[in-house]
């Protein structure tokens, strides 16, 4: 019955989601405003009725209904309460509806805003969100129903339908598969959440271009109106890929916290161009300019939002973020392939409307320093892009390798892999070019600026810097690549921190106590400085990541028991293992280490191996103790013979890991504090009538 109403909510969003688009299209066309409005109405009704339908499944999911074939995949009765209600994301037809959900809540949030001033534009941002809504819509009703339910034939024959087929009894299992092991863990509960919202999010934005494109209008007003709502999809797309990040790092047992997976890079990718596209908006509002290349970069966000849910959710490619296989992908391939030529076209239909105002008139301006930042991001989009699509392109391109031998290596016929070495050498230089413009672009000014006026501003924290590089090298270290790196990060570190010290300064003198002045200096320009408190976050995690990538150490060995193995200043001595079974159906193989610096005692760490019987699957789980100097992480590895008298160990040092998260906290502060909105601002007429009855008080 719950079932029932769920898919009844569902369909019912569809079919309304259908009639928006054509409603909004024939309103637009007509000039009848009243069919614009159903349409905007018939939207927003779509966010209350998958709620209904997300709920729904959500209580068949809570009570194990096992008639469900969903909740059979993805739930068990070992599994807690709050596993069950977050198995919604936790297999294919569940996380597309909640894909969906999340789509129409923003949906509804955009349709409740004031329309006056963009009628125009409201049909076709209707008509690109509907129309997203109805497709994911569409792949869930017909492609991925999580309300198909278990029946049974006279022969004893089970299979899924929505409806009874005739001569069919109910069929309902005694137990679920239970959720993938790899998905219980408590960074997934909220990862997964975080990066649909910034994957939906981003749909906002497109509409309103696309809408400024089908209109024709050239100026920035659909730049500003999104201005908020693209930097909501930047902090969430941000925050999944940290969360992805750490999830990796506790989970998946490499030592490491990114393996240049393709899902990964799929979630990457529209992150990059949105990235650009943040910094790209500036100059087109502050000069007139780039609104072409503005245009592009939300296309190719929109796109690749809707490539990495087609990467992650078709099993084109094999990852271990790839939970599903389906036949969805060649509908997603289509939905990609139409949206991507029709924003083309537009944008070509408009090229003529969209030039820009001024010209560039210095190569070291700021808006000439913000192309260079924009053209390394698409560097390394490209080369992400690349290595992504090369295993598909080099397996089906088996005919160009045979037809001209001299690219026969690259289209070999066979999938191919392309591993971390590739994307780290290729992007690398492109990444410390970028963290170097991230220091001195602030510091350029508009319209015009020199080399001599770009000096003058930064001679300052460059001499500072100099003096952190002399104490790197005095310390002992002597390698180039990391030498040059951390001069880098303290370059931009002293920039941004010189940049505050002047603002602030400049308020001190004026009588505010410096507490003050740093307070009012933030709440006056939050865009400004809330970019170059984003600035440190990111100077954080460069630290972290130069820490692990140029300075980790691993080893690996077979201890006995009271044996000992060393890595760096550290030791760790194997003290007992214990296996024992817990009540959420795993078998647990647990050790215990004792783990030594210099020689000294420092702590106890439980390194184990936990298998599933559910799901016939085994997770490695690290010992881990953690400070800012380093991560010492053990793992007790599975694929050697445990007993009680001996046992294998992959033991890393990680320097410096810990910055990543730490400068993840503050890269998401900084994103808050830039899209925190400003104070209205009262009218003069009415700021005077405030004074003046402040005065006869």
């Amino acid at each position: 019955m719950i079932a029932d109403f769920g898919f009844f909510a569902l369909l019912m969003a569809f079919l309304l989601a259908l009639y928006a688009c054509a409603a909004a299209a024939f309103g637009s066309w007509s000039g009848q405003q009243r069919w614009v409005s159903s349409a905007r109405s018939a939207t927003i009704l779509s966010f209350p009725l998958l709620t209904l339908a997300c709920g729904s499944l959500v209580y068949s999911l809570a009570n194990l209904d096992f008639h469900l074939q969903y909740v059979t995949q993805v739930t068990s009765h070992s599994m807690p309460m709050y596993l069950r209600v977050t198995a919604l994301w936790g297999g294919q037809a569940g996380s597309l509806l909640f894909w969906a959900w999340l789509m129409a809540a923003f949906t509804f949030a955009v349709m409740l805003r004031e329309w006056r001033r963009d009628r125009d534009l409201e049909p076709w941002v209707i008509i690109v969100t509907a129309g997203t809504l109805a497709f994911f819509l569409a792949l869930i009703l017909f492609f991925e129903n999580p309300f198909l339910r278990y029946w049974q034939g006279v022969t004893g024959t089970v299979w899924a339908a929505l409806w009874q087929p005739a001569g069919a009894q109910p069929y309902i299992p005694m137990d679920g598969n239970g959720l993938n092991p790899l998905l219980r863990h408590p960074g997934m509960i909220i990862h997964p959440p975080m990066l649909y919202i910034g994957f939906v999010a981003f749909v906002v934005p497109f509409a309103f271009a696309i809408g400024a494109l089908v209109t024709g209008r050239s100026d920035d007003r659909w730049i500003r109106v999104t201005r908020r709502w693209t930097l909501v999809a930047w902090l969430f797309l941000s925050l999944g890929l940290i969360l992805g990040s750490r999830w990796a790092y506790d989970v998946l047992g490499w030592g490491g916290y990114w393996g240049w997976d393709p899902v990964e890079i799929a979630a990457f990718m529209p992150w990059l161009t949105g990235t650009a596209f943040l910094h790209s908006v500036m100059i087109q509002e502050k000069r007139g300019m780039f609104k072409h290349w503005n245009m592009l970069l939300i296309i190719l966000t929109y796109c690749l939002v809707i490539f990495g849910t087609f990467l992650t959710r078709s099993g084109v490619l094999s990852s271990v973020h790839a939970f599903a296989q389906s036949a969805i992908g060649p509908m997603f391939f289509g939905f990609i392939a139409v949206t991507f030529a029709v924003s083309l076209a537009l944008l070509n239909k408009r090229w003529a409307t969209l030039k820009s105002e001024v010209e560039m008139t210095s190569l070291l301006s700021r808006e000439a320093l913000f192309l260079v930042n924009n053209l390394l991001f698409m560097g390394i989009l490209v080369i992400c892009f690349w290595g992504v699509v090369f295993p598909i392109v080099s397996e089906a391109s088996g005919g160009i390798g045979r037809a001209i031998p001299a690219l026969a290596h690259i289209f070999t016929g066979q999938r191919a892999t392309v591993g971390p070495i590739f994307y780290e050498s290729a992007t690398g230089p492109l990444w410390a070019a970028l963290l170097l413009l991230m220091g001195i672009a602030p510091l350029s000014a508009w319209r015009a600026s020199t080399a001599r006026t770009l000096g003058r501003a930064m001679w300052k924290p460059f001499i500072i810097s100099l003096l952190a590089l002399a104490a790197l090298l005095a310390g002992g270290m002597r390698q180039p690549l990391a030498l040059l790196a951390l001069w880098i990060c303290a370059f931009v570190f002293l920039v941004t921190a010189y940049e505050f010290l002047r603002g602030a300064r400049a308020r001190t003198s004026r009588g505010e106590t410096p507490l003050q002045a740093f307070w009012r200096l933030v709440a006056r320009n939050r865009r400004r400085y809330g970019g170059y408190i984003i600035h440190i976050g990111v100077i954080l995690i460069a630290v972290g990541i130069i820490g692990i990538e140029l300075f980790q150490q691993e080893t690996q060995g077979s201890l006995a028991v009271g044996e000992r193995m060393h890595l760096g200043s550290y030791s760790i001595e194997y003290e007992s293992l214990a296996e024992f079974e817990t009540p959420d159906g795993r078998l647990v193989d647990r050790a215990v280490v004792n783990v030594f610096k210099d020689g000294q005692p420092l702590t106890q760490l439980y390194p184990r191996r936990d298998f599933y019987y559910e799901s016939q699957q085994a997770m490695t789980i690290p010992g881990l103790r953690s400070t800012l100097e380093d991560d010492v992480y053990i793992l007790l590895v599975d694929w050697e013979p445990v007993s009680a008298s001996s046992a294998t160990f992959k033991m890393y040092v990680n320097p410096l890991v810990n910055w990543i998260w730490l400068g993840g906290f503050v890269f998401i502060f900084g994103t808050l504090v830039a899209s925190w909105p400003d104070a209205e601002l009262q009218p003069a007429r009415s700021r005077a009538r405030v004074r003046g009855t402040a005065e006869r008080a």
